[in-house]
């Protein structure tokens, strides 16, 4: 199970790919963010798509929530689609999908050689991820949001950094908007210390907790 806090993942909308070659028979990873099991059979799908003519298209995927799911596609059990979803485990990333294409080579490489292959071509991937500032921490994160008169603007925008927070967005119209972000947890300090500051007034919304960048 993923850390309930925080997790790693890949940015959206990019694709990080390995290979190894065993014997002629190639092994091609490709990982990418996926935010549901629609999302991950989709591009699965499109993985099978573009490798038409390849033997297997073996699939897994983590997800932060625990959910995970992984599939031989053919190959001997526990041969291809568990060691590809170990590796994901082991670097700790989740809501990302993994698709291990082959291209048979014309010599068995036993069980033994397809949990190696199958290994080394998504940890090429997660590596190439790396590599490429591709990965994110994505932290359990609380929005809070308040208005304020511009009289203030300058304390408050002080209280947030003092409570570790950060300021998302901020609208100025007859009154200031503040959207704040905090690590979860974090936010009631600085609730408290508004509601003190603006004498007992609460200005302040407190949103849902949510994976985000912070």
């Amino acid at each position: 199970m993923v850390e309930r806090l925080g997790y790693q993942t890949l940015v959206a909308g990019v694709e990080a790919t390995g290979e190894f070659v065993d014997r002629r028979s190639r092994f091609i990873a490709q990982l990418r963010h996926v935010e549901s099991e629609r999302e991950a059979e989709a591009f699965v799908a499109e993985v099978r798509s573009r490798h038409h003519d390849a033997r297997h298209n073996v699939p897994a995927w983590v997800f932060a929530d625990g959910r995970e799911r992984c599939s031989d596609d053919g190959e001997p059990q526990r041969t291809a689609g568990m060691p590809t979803l170990e590796v994901l485990r082991g670097a700790g990333l989740a809501n990302v999908c993994c698709v291990v294409t082959r291209y048979f080579g014309g010599t068995l490489l036993g069980p033994g050689g397809l949990v190696r292959a199958y290994t080394a071509a998504t940890q090429q991937a997660v590596e190439e991820a790396r590599g490429l500032d591709l990965v994110v921490t994505m932290t359990q994160v609380v929005r809070v949001t308040c208005v304020l008169p511009y009289s203030a603007y300058g304390r408050v925008e002080r209280l947030v950094a003092d409570c570790g927070g950060k300021i998302k967005d901020s609208i100025f119209a007859e009154d200031v908007q503040l959207t704040c972000a905090f690590l979860a947890g974090d936010e009631a300090r600085f609730v408290a210390s508004m509601t003190e500051l603006m004498a007992g007034e609460d200005v302040c919304l407190v949103g849902e907790p949510l994976f985000a960048e912070f």
